[in-house]
């Protein structure tokens, strides 16, 4: 365990930060889970810019690798416009 004071402060930050990344890729996660499972193409449509937003924020924020992310935004949007 750490015996710094400073060393004590970045455990805890790094725990917040550890904590708030997981809860962006979660909520991103579902984001993309719920548009996946729409088969209303204007419904999809409308969320879609939403979702691409959320993945390039992880992107920019280093959650996700920038590659992942446009992979991940490429699928879907192959999968929205594949849509009736």
């Amino acid at each position: 365990m750490a015996n710094h004071k400073a060393t004590k402060k970045d455990v805890r930050q790094s725990e917040k930060r550890r904590e708030r990344n997981r809860y962006y890729g979660k909520t991103t996660r579902n984001a993309i889970r719920t548009l996946l499972a729409t088969t209303n193409k204007s419904e999809a449509q409308a969320s879609l810019s939403k979702v691409i937003s959320m993945i390039d924020k992880l992107a920019k924020r280093n959650i996700i690798h920038k590659n992942k992310a446009g992979n991940v935004k490429s699928g879907i949007v192959k999968r929205v416009n594949a849509l009736a």
